[in-house]
């Protein structure tokens, strides 16, 4: 998989980019995570990417000129890199915006799918609705808040997507025992010691009979989700 992410703040993404899994699974080539400044395609001779929003009001928008050019050539980098003929449906184009879904573990399994995303980080007041309407085939969002920009946001829909990748974690069993799989909460987790200040760990967990911890597993997971999470049942 290939990430693409239009910013005007790359340097936010390096130490989040350059840690753990998401580091693991680049040097492994899983996935592939192309950090771009959207100004180095404006085509103001001082750099600029936004301006005042037509009918006034606070704050400024940025221009559809940058991202419509970054996004054109960004597809045509994808084209030659593949060499075949590569159309504008292999790219998924995403705007990071408190506007759009709600991302859910559903979503993650479904983008996961995807050879190649471009995410545009948003700013300001957001970008020219053009984009949106022309550019965009999906908005997201990672909550009912807002955020100072599109970064963050991007930082947590990568990490969400790339380790639904194939390969990327370390046991294929990882993700279907992982919260919001299956529409649940997941079970109680517990290491050694077995007793530790008097607390001890659920004997199901140490009696070997497997069959009885899938069980004990299962109800707990469902038990959690009732009282958390019911909107999920």
């Amino acid at each position: 998989m290939q990430i693409d992410i239009l910013t005007l703040f790359p340097g936010m993404f390096k130490g989040v980019f350059e840690e753990s899994i998401i580091k693991r699974a680049q040097a492994a080539n899983k996935i592939k995570i192309n950090l771009y400044n959207l100004r180095d395609w404006s085509s103001d001779k001082h750099k600029k990417v936004d301006d005042k929003p037509f009918g006034g009001g606070p704050g400024m928008v940025i221009c559809c000129q940058p991202v419509f050019d970054a996004v054109k050539e960004l597809v045509a980098n994808a084209s030659k890199k593949r060499n075949t003929q590569y159309a504008r449906r292999n790219t998924k184009v995403i705007l990071l915006t408190p506007q759009g879904k709600q991302l859910s573990q559903k979503l993650a399994q479904k983008l996961s799918r995807n050879k190649h995303l471009i995410l545009i980080c948003g700013h300001y007041e957001g970008v020219d609705d053009r984009v949106r309407k022309e550019l965009v085939d999906e908005e997201i969002s990672i909550g009912d808040y807002v955020l100072t920009g599109g970064e963050i946001p991007a930082m947590v829909l990568v990490d969400t997507v790339i380790r639904l990748v194939p390969g990327v974690l370390g046991h294929k069993d990882s993700i279907k025992q992982e919260s919001f799989s299956g529409n649940l909460l997941e079970y109680p987790q517990y290491t050694r010691p077995a007793v530790y200040k008097g607390l001890r760990v659920p004997h199901v967990l140490l009696s070997g009979d497997h069959n009885k911890i899938q069980q004990w597993r299962k109800k707990q997971a469902k038990k959690i989700t009732c009282q958390k999470r019911p909107d999920l049942i």
